[in-house]
């Protein structure tokens, strides 16, 4: 069975409250229940902090044991050497995912420091993208 992770970055916490117009009316966590029910045969795992070191420390600890990590990093995709330093840091396979199509937003969210560090990245598709990820690394 693989084990994936899937890891939420600063404000994902407010999911179904936030922007619904941008982020929708679904908080992460029902949605996680949703994908659970999608894949029994996936060992899923979730985190979710506001603060960087957190995050970072969650990469370290699953980074050498996990067949896969799903990261929205949220406003720390534009920011954060130190998270792309991490995902360089550990074996297990990254895929960055943002609900929002970002490069159809502000110009600062048009780059991001993880994306050269992931196998590949999904973007605009709500939360459909977690989805796509499990499902990449099904197949991987």
């Amino acid at each position: 069975m693989k084990k994936i992770l899937i890891l939420n970055g600063p404000n994902l916490n407010l999911l179904g409250k936030r922007e619904p117009g941008v982020y929708g009316n679904q908080s992460f966590d029902d949605y996680f229940e949703t994908l659970k029910g999608i894949f029994p045969d996936v060992e899923l795992h979730y985190f979710q902090s506001n603060h960087e070191g957190a995050l970072i420390d969650k990469i370290h600890e699953v980074g050498f044991s996990f067949d896969g990590i799903i990261i929205n990093a949220g406003g720390y995709t534009h920011t954060s050497i130190a998270l792309a330093d991490a995902l360089s840091s550990v074996t297990t396979p990254a895929v960055e995912v943002h609900i929002s199509n970002i490069h159809a937003r502000e110009s600062f969210r048009h780059h991001s420091y993880l994306t050269a560090r992931c196998k590949g990245i999904i973007a605009g598709l709500g939360l459909k993208g977690y989805e796509l990820a499990v499902r990449y690394f099904q197949i991987t």
